[in-house]
Parts: structure tokens; C-alpha cells; sequence
């Protein structure tokens, strides 16, 4: 017996499939534990490699409360420790996440066709850029004036020395990235719901001025109390809804174009 047919014995056993070509429960289960360990020890090798930059990261991080005179202290001994692992773990995720989606894609792509499959592919990659957008405006303009707005607030007092917990403040900016690239996801979250029919464009237009005014309270939630910021954050996020309401629009009608050329061929 040649090594050819060995192989493709084995090759045939390790599938396990169904007489009619399908993959039984435990097969997919064995799928499923294999790329769970793969995104798990992706993950792990990610934390690795960003402790070992940790103080970097951090170092950039700080750098941006530097330029407004802020001081940065531990006020416990592993504070600055535990900061340097939180920041590894948090790296290591981002790190992990192209992988996780690929992990997570080619697990379901069997049960999707062509169409839901393009249009997973393209939610992954739009959705990752609309998170690092929103990390990036966050960094480069809303934090400076978040950063300086509280500092000239806290001067004010002048029994107030301005020493931060890098603990405090790191996480702060964490709680910050996160909100926006959490709100920088709403063109990709109005397109998905609109591709499954859940949601129109018609709706949101409709319902413009209310998500005006529920857009300004989130901005003075998350923002200091100051008209500059919650303009700077609020316009960006009117500009994402009305992105979503574009977007939305072309899917829809996209939609109706491939339905009625499947009539048409019917």
C-alpha cells in the first residue's frame, strides 16, 4: 500500500463524516476545541510579546497627560505591575483578534453561502477599521481635550496637587478607547441589521431628530461638562448616524436588486 493511500485513509478517518457528506455533532465539536486552542494560544503569545513592551505602551500613554502637566504616582506597590499586565492582556486581545475572527469565519462558512459569506468577510474588515478610527480620534483629539479641560478644573483648587494614580489614569483612557470604538461601530452594526431586516433606513431617517438629542446626552455623559468636547464628540457620532442611513440605504436597495433578479430568473 502506497503512503498516498495511507494518507488519505487517515485523512478520511479524522473527518468522520456522515453517509450523506455531513459532519456529525462530535466532529464539530472537535473543530470547535481545536480552534479554541488556537485563538487561546494566540492570545497567550500576544500577552507575551506585549509585556515585554509594556512600559512603552504605557510610556505612550502617558506621554499624552505630560503635555497638560500631570503627574503620575503608585499608590499601591503592584500598581504599576498590574498596569503592565492589564495593558499586555488588552494588547494581546487586539493582537488575537484577526485570528479569532478568521477562527470564528472559517467555522461557520460551511453553513453559509457565498452571499452571507462575503458579507461576514466584509463586516470583519470594516468593523476592525471603524474600531481602530474610533481609537485614533480618541487619542489624537478627544483625550487632549478631555485631559486638559480636567486639569484646568482641578488647578482651580488650589489645595489640589495634580499627582494621578497611573492606575486611575491608565484605565480612564482604556474606558475611553473602548467607548469609541464601540461608537465607531454603528455604520457596521446599522448594516447587518439591515441585512437581515431588521432594520431601514427609513426608520432612522424618521427618527433623525430624536437620536439628535439622545446623541448630545450620550456626548455630555462621556465627556467633561464642557460645550468644546461634547461638540467635538457629538459631531462625529451625527456624522456616523447619517453615514448608517447611506449605508443602509444602498444595502436595501441592493437587496431588493438581487430579490427581483431571483424572481426574474425563477
Amino acid at each position: 500500500m502506497s503512503s498516498k493511500t495511507t494518507a488519505g485513509k487517515s485523512r478520511k478517518k479524522d473527518v468522520q463524516q456522515n453517509p450523506d457528506g455531513s459532519m456529525p455533532l462530535t466532529g464539530h465539536l472537535k473543530e470547535l476545541r481545536n480552534r479554541i486552542v488556537v485563538c487561546i494560544v494566540v492570545l497567550f503569545a500576544g500577552i507575551c510579546l506585549c509585556l515585554s513592551f509594556a512600559s512603552r505602551i504605557v510610556r505612550l500613554l502617558t506621554d499624552i497627560g505630560t503635555q497638560f502637566d500631570y503627574h503620575f504616582i503608585v499608590i499601591r506597590p503592584q500598581e504599576l505591575l498590574l498596569v503592565y499586565f492589564s495593558v499586555a492582556l488588552i494588547g494581546g486581545v487586539v493582537i488575537a483578534v484577526p485570528v479569532i475572527a478568521y477562527q470564528v469565519y472559517a467555522f461557520c462558512a460551511p453553513a453559509l453561502d457565498k452571499k452571507g459569506r462575503r458579507t461576514f468577510i466584509t463586516s470583519l474588515g470594516f468593523g476592525g477599521v471603524c474600531f481602530c478610527i474610533g481609537i485614533a480620534f480618541a487619542y489624537f483629539i478627544v483625550l487632549p481635550f478631555m485631559l486638559s479641560f480636567l486639569m484646568k478644573f482641578s488647578v482651580s483648587m488650589e489645595i489640589i496637587t495634580n499627582n494621578i494614580s497611573i492606575g486611575e489614569y491608565v484605565s480612564f483612557l482604556m474606558t475611553v478607547f473602548i467607548i469609541f470604538g464601540i461608537v465607531f461601530e454603528m455604520p457596521v452594526i446599522s448594516v447587518l441589521l439591515t441585512r437581515i431586516g431588521i432594520l431601514r433606513a427609513e426608520w432612522m431617517a424618521r427618527s433623525r431628530k430624536v437620536m439628535i438629542v439622545v446623541i448630545f446626552f450620550v456626548a455630555a455623559i462621556i465627556t467633561p461638562p464642557d460645550v468644546v468636547s461634547q461638540v467635538m464628540v457629538a459631531f462625529p457620532m451625527l456624522g456616523l448616524y447619517e453615514l448608517s442611513i447611506f449605508l443602509s440605504r444602498l444595502v436595501r436597495s441592493r437587496k431588493l436588486e438581487e430579490a427581483e433578479k431571483e424572481e426574474a430568473e425563477e
